[in-house]
């Protein structure tokens, strides 16, 4: 999921920059940020959705409807990290737990991407 910028920085998602009701929470990989920020940056762990700059794909990819939240500033080293199994996503704010459906075609480009995303677990 993190890969390495050409600059040798690690990818880093930026924190929510509000904390009011307008989180929310990437579906596959639970990245919380606003959705102003999912629209102008994307999910820096799924950049294959293709959310930045698509108003209906943020609302598609991502939901409010989650529990908790958590920041984990090196996942490979963090235990919570790995209790959530966040070991290979970027540095950033995670949901601990989220509720919600994906449409069937995000649910397609996961399956042809060989990713398992998990049911909701609310």
């Amino acid at each position: 999921m993190a890969d390495e910028g050409g600059d040798g920085d690690k990818l880093v998602a930026q924190p929510p920059t509000d904390l009011g009701k307008s989180l929310r929470c990437c579906v596959p990989c639970r990245l919380v940020k606003t959705f102003e920020q999912f629209y102008e940056q994307g999910c820096e762990n799924c950049p294959f959705l293709e959310m930045e700059g698509d108003r209906e794909r943020v609302f598609d990819c991502t939901t409010s409807e989650f529990k908790g939240m958590v920041s984990v500033v090196d996942p490979t080293s963090s235990w919570c990290a790995k209790w959530l199994h966040l070991r290979k996503a970027v540095p950033g704010c995670y949901a601990l737990s989220v509720s919600a459906e994906l449409p069937q075609h995000i649910e397609d480009i996961l399956d042809n991407r060989g990713i398992k995303w998990r049911q909701p677990d609310m």
